[in-house]
């Protein structure tokens, strides 16, 4: 590792980010360094405009990148080297207003149904059950369900923990999981490959959230389901499931974590009653075409 390097990962632990961020933002700095073949130190202001001009208009990368590369080289550029240079507050990616994919109840219950491997059954189960993300739900530990309250203890992201309720037909099924491995402090241990069977290292570390991601994928395809779904799309359904459900958007704040009311609002456009309030006059307009 580079003397650069550390400086920039010590600031960042400083500042209190997550390893996941502290990741990100060390391999938008390296990528910049990669694009220019020298020590990003080196660069100049005209060669960062030049970066952020290729990522827009040659690579034409996702917002979420651009906004990662921005965030990263910034960090590094602001903090680490001491330089405020005017082009990284000028630059803002393109904003986008995308709606999240849903999937229907029956829908979600498919896909649930087509994972043939246990830990990831009762992973994605657990994620749609209790509205968590990928890794809130792959990290889940065995002490945080709390099944005297029924209520489950979500390390969020941020930093910022939450109580979520747990439904009572999960629980036996937790129960009945986890009295396959027995493991002390993960819910959802890591399955190791031994020839063709599968067994749970009770000593390793909880499930990759690269290896849900894939087994969902596989489950979708097996549905044959044409939306574009992840394990992420679970926790936008669960939300969408409970507006449909008549519970207030405030409480489903809560459950999700969310700091901000704004973004809880997005699933108001995405609930049937809200369709109904425009598709039931819309035909009726239309009846006699």
């Amino acid at each position: 590792m580079t003397p650069l390097r550390r400086r920039m990962l010590e600031d960042m632990q400083l500042r209190g980010f997550s390893a996941r961020t502290q990741e990100a933002y060390a391999r938008a700095v390296r990528q910049l360094a990669e694009h220019y073949h020298q020590s990003p130190d080196q660069l100049t202001e005209e060669d960062l405009r030049q970066y952020f001009l290729y990522l827009a208009n040659d690579r034409k990368v996702a917002r979420a990148t651009a906004t990662i590369a921005l965030c990263g080289i910034r960090f590094f550029f602001e903090q680490t080297l001491r330089r405020e240079w005017t082009t990284l507050r000028f630059v803002r990616p393109a904003p986008e207003h995308k709606l999240p994919v849903v999937l229907s109840r029956d829908e979600v219950r498919r896909v649930l149904a087509a994972v043939r491997i246990p830990v990831y059954r009762m992973c994605r189960t657990t994620i749609y059950a209790c509205g968590l993300r990928l890794l809130e739900g792959a990290r889940l530990q065995v002490a945080d369900v709390d099944s005297a309250r029924m209520v489950v203890h979500v390390h969020g992201k941020g930093k910022q923990d939450r109580y979520v309720p747990l439904p009572a037909p999960i629980l036996p099924g937790l129960r009945a999981y986890w009295r396959t491995h027995r493991s002390r402090e993960w819910m959802f241990p890591a399955p190791t490959r031994r020839g063709l069977a599968h067994s749970l290292a009770n000593n390793g570390g909880p499930v990759t959230d690269s290896s849900v991601q894939s087994a969902f994928h596989r489950a979708v395809l097996k549905t044959g389901l044409a939306k574009r779904a992840h394990v992420h799309t679970l926790r936008h359904s669960y939300a969408t499931h409970l507006l449909e459900a008549g519970v207030n958007l405030r409480i489903i704040q809560d459950a999700l974590g969310h700091r901000s009311a704004r973004t809880t609002q997005i699933y108001t456009h995405l609930t049937r009653e809200i369709r109904a309030g425009l598709t039931d006059p819309l035909n009726e307009l239309m009846h006699d075409l």
